[in-house]
Parts: C-alpha cells; sequence; structure tokens
C-alpha cells in the first residue's frame, strides 16, 4: 500500500511539475496583453487567430489573418520575423500556448497574447450575420 501512495505522490507531483514549467515556458516566450494594449499593436503587428476556419469566418478581429493552429507549422513562411505578432484564440483554448513555443523555437521574437482571448475582446470585429 505504501508503494502504491508513493507512486501515485510521484505521478501528481510530475503532473504538477510539467504544467508549471510548461506555464513559464510560455509566459518567457510571449508577453500576454490585455485588450487596449493589443489595440494600440494593432498598426504594426501581425494579428493571427489561431481559431478554426469556421470560427474564424462566424467572428473575428477586424485585420486578423486566420491561420489554424492546426496548419502554423506549414504556414511559418506566411509570417514576418521583422515585425510583432498578436496571436489570440477562445478564452480557454489551448492552441496559444503551443503556438507560442512553435514560433519561439522557429526565431520569432515579438510575441503577445490577447489576456482572455476573443471572448473578452472589447474592439472592432466581423461578424458574420
Amino acid at each position: 500500500m505504501l508503494i502504491v501512495n508513493i507512486i501515485s505522490w510521484a505521478i501528481i507531483l510530475g503532473f504538477l511539475g510539467w504544467l508549471a514549467w510548461n506555464y513559464f515556458r510560455v509566459r518567457r516566450s510571449a508577453k500576454y496583453i490585455p485588450n487596449a494594449e493589443f489595440e494600440s499593436m494593432m498598426r504594426g503587428a501581425q494579428i493571427v487567430d489561431l481559431r478554426s476556419a469556421s470560427a474564424f469566418r462566424q467572428k473575428h478581429i477586424l485585420g486578423a489573418r486566420n491561420i489554424p493552429f492546426e496548419q502554423l507549422s506549414n504556414s511559418l513562411s506566411a509570417l514576418r520575423k521583422d515585425k510583432p505578432i498578436l496571436l489570440y484564440d477562445n478564452t480557454r483554448g489551448q492552441a496559444v500556448a503551443r503556438s507560442v513555443v512553435m514560433l519561439k523555437k522557429a526565431g520569432y521574437k515579438d510575441l503577445y497574447v490577447l489576456k482572455n482571448g476573443l471572448d473578452y475582446w472589447n474592439g472592432k470585429v466581423k461578424e458574420r450575420s
């Protein structure tokens, strides 16, 4: 019984350690910014919507281009390294964290993420009627 408890705690602690490491790795690679700062940076930046194409067609931030996370690795050449990249997803989307890590490994430096995602965006959007 003692061995089972030790193994269980090791698994739990290992999982929590992995979550913490991943959290800090993403935070070190990109800056999470609020709506106002995101909006002020939009003019000189590349805005990337990481959601699916159908979600993008329904509603997206004005000026954004859709590069779903699943296609990002094949679309890296479409993004310039000399301009900031503003990323967003839905509030709880996991695509942002994985995208930040992928872009950082590919040599992109100025990465910014919309804090709380599109669900809490109060700027201009294009919506399907």
